[in-house]
């Protein structure tokens, strides 16, 4: 290979940083224009989660399948598509005018990210090999980190010198430049072996997921028994079954649930997801606390944020030392230990707290998702065989983005229906004051009176206490698990896992 051709696997590698880039920018910039969105919009709290949700939810959804069809057409060709989307999309919410249409396009989004992420993946090992394969990794990983962590300055930055739609404006150059980047200089690649796409098990996937979200978002809004929300959330849940039992049964499945025999894979997948429930859901209400109950403006916010970044990444750096010394299973552990202490800290948080406690338990909680989510990535990608690594990644990312989804949805439910059954207003309120402080505490906030305001913030500030209570039982219950099942050596644990074929045979 000549240092020239060196020279443009590195430029192609660039123009998929940019892809990734731009899809964790996406993740995570809305969250601080949500109350913006609440007021300019007038949308509800359903409705906020429903616009970060409708992302997620696609991306969870189309990132096997996605996946796959680069694998079989032409990952350069899918590629160019899924930017392609992806920049019809943001250019679609900058023109939106109405809640349904942000919407949409934010689905839409999600479908050019299930192409970006995954195919992205799969087209370096075609580039790169032994080392230079793992640093890619880590690079397109780190590409991805870097967005998420950027994306509430960057917004808090933008809402403050301009409107909301400024927070989709952004990205189209970003595209337009990978697109451009991806054509020059991405080599064509194809796997011919890979399994071949089937309508019906895709369809019962994607409905599968958006039909039991809907149940939990919907469910404070129309009550947990009512016929919508008990259709949206069984009727998914026996779609996402009905999937699963196809698969098993399939002698082609489009998923290797043949990987979950690795116990590397299987609780590495546990502890991202679990991470990323507990990351999307604080970035859901956090936000909202440092706005409508601290007053902060939007780039505030953003600046506010920093400390969990800033310990994400801490705590990324120390867990790779961490798990060279002392093996994955002590660190991952750890991790999770410090991130249901934060949650517990979080749970403190009054109306009129100081910030100096929101930033310890911000810090700390970031600390703790570095700690987590770098070795359990680290294992799954030790325990994957070369052969299996681009579907073993992309079967790991629809996990962890599901999560998201779902720590949205769940959380953001249980903050609602918390906050409405908390929410204490005076009786000589009119109806439609009541039903405007009821939808959320911006809207309280938007009625102009202190009485109500302080209400609000204390309904609220109840409802964020419960929700990271929960959050801390679930890092304890996912630490304990752990501390049994996580195995010391992923690598180890695959060879263990290979040999028990030939032991059961």
């Amino acid at each position: 290979m000549t240092a020239v051709s060196d020279r443009r696997r590195w430029w192609a590698l660039l123009a998929l940083l940019l892809g990734v880039l731009v899809v964790g920018l996406d993740v995570t910039i809305l969250n601080v224009a949500l109350p913006t969105l609440a007021v300019d919009l007038g949308a509800s709290t359903a409705e906020l989660q429903w616009i970060v949700d409708a992302f997620i939810v696609v991306l969870a959804s189309l990132l096997l399948p996605a996946g796959l069809l680069g694998d079989r057409i032409g990952r350069k060709k899918i590629l160019l598509a899924g930017l392609a989307i992806f920049a019809a999309a943001c250019v679609t919410a900058t023109l939106a005018e109405g809640v349904a249409l942000l919407i949409a396009a934010r689905a839409l989004m999600g479908v050019g990210a299930a192409v970006i992420i995954p195919v992205s993946m799969a087209v370096v090992p075609s580039m790169f090999a032994g080392t230079e394969r793992t640093r890619a990794v880590a690079l397109l990983t780190a590409g991805m980190a870097v967005g998420l962590s950027l994306g509430p300055l960057l917004g808090g930055w933008l809402l403050e010198r301009y409107w909301w739609g400024s927070v989709f404006l952004v990205n189209i150059p970003l595209v337009l430049a990978g697109l451009i980047a991806v054509a020059a200089l991405l080599p064509e690649s194809t796997d011919r072996c890979a399994p071949r796409l089937r309508p019906l098990p895709i369809a019962a996937a994607v409905l599968g997921l958006a039909a039991l979200v809907y149940g939990v978002i919907e469910g404070p809004v129309h009550g947990w028994t009512s016929a919508p929300v008990l259709a949206g959330g069984l009727g998914g849940a026996l779609l996402l079954v009905g999937f699963v039992a196809a698969q098993l049964r399939s002698a082609e499945p489009m998923v290797d649930l043949g990987l979950f025999r690795s116990r590397a894979f299987l609780w590495g997948s546990i502890v991202a997801t679990a991470a990323s429930l507990v990351l999307m859901g604080s970035l859901f209400l956090v936000p909202q606390y440092l706005q409508v109950v601290q007053g902060h403006n939007a780039f505030g916010t953003g600046l506010r944020l920093l400390p969990m970044i800033g310990g994400l990444m801490a705590g990324g750096l120390a867990s790779e030392r961490a798990a060279a010394r002392l093996g994955c299973r002590v660190t991952v552990t750890a991790g999770l230990g410090t991130l249901a202490a934060g949650c517990l800290i979080a749970a403190a948080t009054g109306p009129d707290s100081d910030y100096g406690l929101t930033a310890t338990w911000l810090a700390v909680l970031g600390t703790g998702l570095g700690m987590a989510l770098v070795p359990a990535t680290d294992a799954v990608l030790g325990a994957l065989p070369p052969e299996r690594a681009a579907v073993g990644l992309a079967l790991m990312q629809t996990m962890r983005q599901t999560g998201g989804a779902i720590g949205v949805a769940v959380l953001g439910s249980v903050a609602s229906s918390v906050y409405v059954s908390r929410l204490e207003l005076p009786a000589a309120l009119p109806p439609e004051a009541v039903r405007a402080a009821e939808e959320s505490a911006v809207g309280a906030a938007a009625l102009g009176l202190p009485e109500v305001a302080a209400a609000a913030n204390a309904a609220f500030t109840d409802a964020m206490t419960v929700v990271f209570l929960g959050c801390a039982v679930l890092a304890g219950v996912v630490k304990v698990a752990a501390a049994l099942e996580f195995p010391r050596s992923p690598e180890a644990d695959e060879a263990q896992s290979q040999d028990e074929p030939t032991r059961t045979a």
